[in-house]
């Protein structure tokens, strides 16, 4: 601090101060990035065009966000970590970025880096040289309040946090922010696992694994840069409500080119559109892992191992015969080693053309690579390579087998039964791939075929939310994505709610191509109620008998309420507990059955409120969003008006099911949730 300025009266005012500075530092760095003249230090535009879109992208990140705290908290060492003789060396402030001064000394270090580590992790019996550790409240960018631990104090007593309490509880309004200043130890150590290994996360709701995922990326990228930027990382969430919901966490810790998608995405393109959907049963036969070999089969089927003739060569006035045994051979051979189809079409000319140069050598000429690449190329070389290893289109193919009778049961000899075959097939269409009704199903078996024939390209990393969800052929797609990285994959078995929901994680990792993935299990929760997660989990023993039970360190007064109302009134009781629920700060979801959406929308519109849906940001005018039960899996709202839990698990094919989609419903309020019924409770809910 300058001389002439005088010293803080308190130690809020010197925290004050401090963050003043760390503004004013950032804003120095910025002005310095945007400084920089880059005009004449690289040597082609290429390179400067790389250059100035990487400096762009790190004048964006240096943004200083007036709403969101540029430190959350601090740690005073036991000892100097750096060769500093003053505080510098043992004092840090923990943040979403990393600030220094003028002399390059850390003002603000990003949580991400080592030093910051037992921030999250240091405790009284495990100190990790931690003196100190302060953690401080804010009110928007406004720092109001600190709160410290002694951790080296035996005098001082363990206790809870009460900033950390009302951080956790503060109203959510808008998208999903991030929980950098509330990563519990259980969640730091998956955050922080490196990235050779892949994790599977399964957790109750309530326990964080979205964040925890969330943040995992951004530790990666902060932790493996360099690798991480030339391989890709990507977010794959169940839909776009949910994205929406949880674009904004990874820039808001200062990543800014994460992808996101959802599995449609991934396997979108190759030129059709999905205009059909599958009933349950034919989505989840389609969906099953046994179509692999079906399409694998398919594949491989138009492979002639014997061409109607040899290969007759022409090079200058020498003629080279390669007879019809030899090249059965080789197609044969390059058939048991079980390689990509594309890739033995392409290796079955240059196999030819070797055959070729062994009797030119043993006719005593000297050829080299050229002329290898040159006969691979003659005209009767390819004809024959067309004729016993033709092109595939994966497209056609798949129509091909969903639609000719024969080509079908052929390729699902053995695998799929005469039943399960008439489930799959289609009438051909009149005009083909453009006029056919591709399914989103059918989109996952294209990718499929398109991978055995050209291999799909892996990323670095890949955060699979929501993976419970996914059929064992999705779960093949988005394993193709990451076949030479990791991922961290994030579900809660008990939330599975299409007809094709994994079992156990073990089966779906298998699917995935990483069964050596470490599952970890959160059941500690830190957004449910109390009172909340204990009614839900009366439906665990139905829908979950193996999962353990959800705790919450949460308990508010009055967070559940059960309100029963005469059929005809439903709509306006429904419509009052809204009413209630905005009188409070926060947010607002109105969950109700799909079916239940179009009349509670009209009732909500008559009586004056206004109301948003999945994946719009709330906002002091419209803070209410009415929810259909199947786009509620990953939201959450300060206050839920749950509507006719009966028309939930009705609304589902089979029971198990819709209880499955009733325990996602009951677990997506942060304070408070009202169920408004006329019809009676699901007997797993009636009793206790």
């Amino acid at each position: 601090m300058p001389a002439d300025q005088p010293s803080p009266s308190t130690p809020l005012d010197a925290e004050r101060a401090h963050l003043a500075a760390s503004r004013a530092a950032l804003r120095t760095m910025r002005a310095e990035a945007e400084g920089l003249d880059i005009s004449d230090v690289t040597a082609n535009w290429v390179n400067a065009e790389v250059l100035a879109s990487e400096l762009a992208q790190r004048i964006k990140s240096l943004a200083d966000l007036a709403h969101t705290p540029l430190f959350f908290g601090r740690v005073d060492y036991e000892h100097d970590l750096g060769e500093a003789d003053d505080e510098t060396g043992r004092r840090f402030y923990i943040g979403r970025r990393h600030v220094h001064d003028a002399d390059g000394d850390p003002m603000v270090i990003d949580w991400r880096a080592p030093a910051s580590r037992p921030y999250y992790g240091a405790s009284k019996k495990d100190p990790q040289d931690v003196a100190l550790r302060r953690r401080f409240g804010y009110d928007g960018g406004e720092l109001t309040a600190y709160e410290d631990e002694h951790l080296t104090d035996p005098a001082e007593a363990e206790r809870s946090s009460a900033l950390l309490q009302r951080e956790i509880e503060k109203p959510r309004v808008g998208p999903m922010r991030d929980i950098v200043a509330t990563i519990q130890p259980e969640q730091d150590e998956i955050v922080r696992a490196g990235l050779s290994g892949s994790v599977c996360v399964q957790g109750a709701p309530g326990t964080g694994k979205t964040a925890v995922g969330l943040h995992r990326v951004a530790y990666l990228l902060y932790a493996y840069r360099d690798r991480l930027a030339r391989s890709g990382t990507l977010v794959i969430g169940p839909n776009r409500s949910f994205l929406r919901y949880i674009e904004q966490v990874l820039p808001a810790l200062g990543e800014l080119e994460v992808k996101q998608a959802t599995v449609d995405d991934l396997v979108a393109g190759g030129g059709i559109e999905i205009r059909g959907t599958d009933p349950s049963g034919t989505a989840r036969l389609k969906g099953d892992a046994r179509m692999a070999e079906v399409l694998r089969r398919a594949v491989r089927s138009g492979v002639r191992t014997t061409p109607a003739e040899g290969v007759v060569v022409v090079r200058g006035s020498r003629r080279w015969r390669v007879p019809v045994d030899e090249i059965a051979a080789i197609v044969t051979e390059l058939l048991a080693r079980d390689i990509r189809y594309g890739a033995a079409r392409d290796a079955l000319p240059q196999r030819i053309a070797h055959a070729v140069l062994v009797r030119m050598e043993a006719a005593g000429e000297a050829p080299d690579d050229r002329v290898q690449n040159a006969v691979a190329r003659n005209p009767a070389v390819k004809a024959v390579v067309k004729e016993v290893w033709p092109l595939v289109d994966p497209v056609k193919l798949v129509l091909r087998l969903l639609s000719d009778a024969e080509f079908l049961a052929r390729a699902a000899e053995g695998i799929l039964d005469e039943e399960e075959q008439k489930h799959l097939l289609w009438e051909r269409p009149a005009r083909g791939v453009k006029s056919a009704r591709w399914s989103p199903a059918d989109a996952v078996l294209i990718d499929e075929a398109r991978d055995l024939i050209e291999r799909t390209g892996s990323l670095g990393h890949v955060v699979l939310d929501e993976a419970q969800d996914l059929s064992p052929m999705q779960y093949r797609a988005v394993g193709r994505r990451c076949s030479t990285g990791s991922v961290t994959v994030l579900g809660d078995i008990a939330q599975g709610t299409t007809p094709w929901a994994t079992s156990g994680w073990e089966e779906a990792l298998a699917h995935l191509g990483k069964p050596e993935a470490v599952v970890e299990e959160l059941t500690q929760g830190f957004r449910v109620p109390r009172k909340v997660i204990a009614y839900a989990s009366r439906l665990l023993p139905a829908i979950a008998p193996e999962l353990s039970e959800a705790t919450s360190i949460r308990d508010s007064e009055g967070s559940l309420v059960l309100r029963e109302v005469p059929v005809e009134e439903l709509d306006g009781a429904a419509v009052a507990a809204c009413r209630e629920a905005l009188e409070r700060e926060g947010s607002v979801g109105l969950i109700a059955a799909d079916a239940r959406v179009p009349v509670l929308s009209a009732a909500l519109t008559a009586a004056g409120l206004a109301h948003l849906t999945p994946g719009q940001e709330t906002s002091e005018s419209a803070r209410l969003t009415l929810v259909p039960a199947s786009l509620a899996k990953g939201l959450e709202y300060d206050y839920v008006v749950l509507d006719e839990p009966a028309a939930v698990v009705d609304g589902e094919p089979d029971e198990r099911t819709g209880l499955r989609r009733l325990y996602v419903a009951l677990t997506r309020a942060v304070s408070g949730l009202t169920v408004v019924h006329a019809t009676p409770l699901p007997g797993e809910l009636a009793a206790g």
